[in-house]
């Protein structure tokens, strides 16, 4: 395995812990976020989102996200587990990681500090292969979840969203279902 990360980068130690609690071996290859070294050609043919870590399996497969090579690793590599039996314990265990991954850690990260404006394309570049209707084929994912609201808030902060086709085909067949349309803000109880 090869693991492209860089010292600083939260998420790249996120994965570099995870490696070393299963006991194993990645290749360490740096990609040094304030050179831009992330945003080379052969690096966005590894990982189109210009972002690290990114894990290379064996087969040449390619990870990205370190919640995801996280999961990865734990349904590969039992043990030790990352997360214990119990589904309620297991949901506490998630939202303290999310809280962490998803709240704190994004503000903090370099990317976002320097070029907040580039974020919602690499979204696009992500889907853009995969079928429609939804992100990931023909039936919505956890990735249509996340969406959904996230392009409710670009339009709230006026972001042009006709830039990203593909994400709008996923949001279109999103909201023809209950479960979005039930759940959009301007259809809660405390809506303002």
């Amino acid at each position: 395995m090869k693991l492209y990360g860089f010292f600083r980068s939260g998420a790249a130690y996120r994965v570099r812990i995870a490696l070393g609690l299963k006991g194993l071996k990645a290749q360490s290859l740096s990609r040094h976020l304030r050179k831009g070294e992330q945003r080379s050609a052969d690096y966005l043919a590894i990982n189109p989102q210009g972002l690290v870590p990114s894990l290379v399996l064996d087969d040449g497969t390619v990870l990205t996200q370190s919640l995801a090579i996280l999961d990865y690793l734990d349904e590969t590599y039992p043990e030790p587990p990352f997360l214990p039996k119990d589904p309620i314990e297991r949901a506490k265990v998630r939202a303290f990681a999310l809280a962490i991954a998803c709240d704190i850690h994004p503000v903090q990260n370099l990317k976002v500090l320097n070029a907040v404006q580039a974020l919602t394309g690499s979204a696009e570049a992500m889907i853009a292969s995969n079928p429609a209707p939804f992100c990931f084929g023909d039936r919505p994912t956890l990735a249509d979840i996340c969406l959904v609201p996230q392009l409710v808030n670009a339009r709230r902060f006026g972001a042009d969203l006709t830039k990203l086709p593909r994400l709008l085909i996923a949001e279109a067949a999103c909201l023809q279902l209950p479960a979005f349309a039930d759940a959009a803000p301007e259809r809660q109880p405390d809506a303002e």
